[in-house]
């Protein structure tokens, strides 16, 4: 491993793994996997736009470690988190003979992760799976972890498996091929690790935004690194979700909502309804008397400054009135007893779970908000 590799450590007992951060990972990609090959075969999942990217190079790399490969190359874009994508992928990887010993490869961003994770998941009760994030967003949050799933006609990630990774490559050189709004949408992310318990990470980020979005290699993995060790420790303690782990929903119940609220398209992005989730659960806080209004305040203005969306004005095209945003919040996989889970704030880097939170302000902030 070359210097300019930094490795974090998922702590996960007898299912530990690495997540690798650094440049070039992908050409390198075959002799990272070779050690966790039973037999010396992958197949490879990804979608259009990244097999035209990057498809060729995490080929080579496998050819020179004498690694045997298939590929699917599938549709890009949120509706391939579907039911029907599953299942085609799923014959797939049994017609090309994949058993359970063997391991399929994610090559893209959290769409082909999660399809793919939960695929490895449920093919012959579990086969092994690596992460190859493409994007911010997926090498911070969605390849670390073991969430997969896909999104159903009720919302976003309603059917899915916890199944860990056996190894993530997170390769920084693959940003520099990312539109800047998909950058920015995987920035969101990483702003929500300073937001839910480390201040001086979000005072960072302050300070570097603009190193950040320029390509600032060394910003970049030091940013990336601080959100995966972040997610790493929060895992290793609450693998499943049963209690601290929720905190990393932050700005999620409110997303999920305005995603499914504009049919999960371009319109929204994930990272995008993140930003407007996050700035509304500070907004909320606030109106709960919870928050001071200048953090807030603050917490808009980065995200902002960044060029992400923040109000649901934000958002173009006409939106749902506030009741059904509250009911499509409903639909949420973190609904206990009928009660919303929400993430709040009492400060930039005080982030707690609550179930207390009554409709009456929830609608009030909603219609607050509405576009005009």
């Amino acid at each position: 491993m070359t210097d300019t590799i930094r490795k974090v450590r998922v702590d996960l007992g007898d299912r530990t793994y690495d997540i690798l951060v650094g440049p070039d990972l992908i050409a390198e990609a075959g002799s990272h996997l070779n050690p966790l090959l039973r037999r010396a075969r992958v197949a490879i999942v990804t979608d259009q736009t990244v097999a035209h990217l990057h498809l060729t190079g995490l080929q080579k790399s496998l050819e020179a470690a004498n690694i045997r490969h298939d590929a699917i190359v599938l549709p890009a874009g949120e509706s391939t988190k579907s039911f029907a994508e599953l299942e085609r992928l799923t014959e797939w990887l049994l017609e090309t003979g994949i058993e359970r010993g063997d391991l399929v490869v994610a090559l893209g961003g959290g769409v082909i992760g999660d399809l793919t994770g939960f695929a490895a998941a449920i093919l012959r009760r579990g086969v092994d799976f690596a992460q190859i994030p493409t994007t911010l967003l997926s090498q911070v949050d969605s390849s670390v972890g073991g969430k997969t799933g896909i999104n159903t006609r009720q919302g976003k990630n309603l059917a899915g498996a916890f199944h860990q990774p056996r190894m993530v490559l997170a390769d920084v050189t693959a940003l520099d091929t990312l539109p800047m709004r998909e950058f920015l949408a995987g920035y969101a992310e990483v702003v929500k690790y300073g937001l839910i318990g480390d201040r001086a990470f979000f005072d960072w980020l302050e300070g570097n935004l603009d190193r950040l979005k320029a390509g600032d290699r060394d910003v970049r993995i030091h940013a990336i690194i601080k959100s995966c060790e972040a997610k790493a420790a929060t895992v290793a303690a609450d693998e499943r979700e049963g209690g601290v782990r929720a905190l990393l929903n932050l700005g999620h119940t409110f997303g999920h909502a305005l995603e499914a609220a504009t049919g999960f398209s371009q319109r929204l992005i994930h990272g995008e309804g993140v930003a407007i989730g996050m700035a509304l659960a500070f907004d909320l806080s606030v109106r709960l008397g919870l928050c001071p209004g200048q953090d807030a305040e603050r917490v808009r203005r980065h995200l902002t400054r960044a060029g992400l969306p923040t109000r649901l004005g934000d958002i173009p095209g006409d939106l749902p009135d506030a009741d059904t945003l509250i009911a499509l919040m409903g639909q949420d996989k973190k609904v206990v007893d009928g009660k919303l889970t929400f993430i709040l704030a009492r400060g930039i880097g005080e982030a707690f779970i609550t179930r207390n939170v009554e409709t009456s302000p929830l609608r009030a902030l909603l219609r607050e908000r509405e576009p005009a």
